[in-house]
């Protein structure tokens, strides 16, 4: 998978970014190229080797398809509860959204919105739950077009019952 200058790129657990240039740099007698990922949300530069690119999940945005998926996964009401501690919860979420997979990212949104439904949610929860509603905010905002108003208000909407 190869990225040129302006396309736009999902950095795993980091969000949508866009490729803002392609660097090569010496370092050790040997020429490395980077990717250079000026992210949406907060402006941060990654600079990512080419040849990792891939290893570590970079990937293009979801395509309309896999946008009714997430959608079908955020409305889906028949999982079964969870009993784990919290400290293992947490950790099995942080290793979703690590991932990058936005499919992996909505059952995390989804599981803990219906958790905060029972009971109030932990400070890493709750900042478990920010992150991965922001991280698929900002994916689903660029795959559909629209604007980050509307897909937080779907997304209200969804876990408003």
């Amino acid at each position: 998978m190869e990225f040129n200058i302006g396309d736009k790129a999902v950095y795993p657990a980091h969000g949508v970014g866009i490729i803002a240039d392609i660097e090569t740099a010496v370092f050790e007698k040997q020429e490395h190229t980077f990717y250079v990922l000026k992210l949406l949300d907060n402006g941060m530069t990654i600079k990512i080797p080419l040849q990792n690119a891939k290893s570590i999940g970079m990937r293009n945005v979801i395509s309309i398809e896999q946008v009714a998926k997430v959608y079908d996964i955020l409305r889906d009401r028949d999982v079964p509860a969870d009993n784990q501690t919290w400290n293992r919860r947490y950790r099995e979420y942080m290793n979703r959204i690590k991932t990058g997979d936005p499919l992996e990212v909505a059952k995390v949104l989804r599981d803990l919105a219906l958790l905060r439904k029972d009971k109030t949610l932990s400070f890493g929860e709750r900042k478990m739950f920010d992150q991965a509603r922001s991280l698929l905010i900002q994916e689903l905002v660029v795959a559909r077009g629209v604007d980050e108003e509307t897909i937080t208000g779907e997304i209200e909407e969804i876990f408003a019952d």
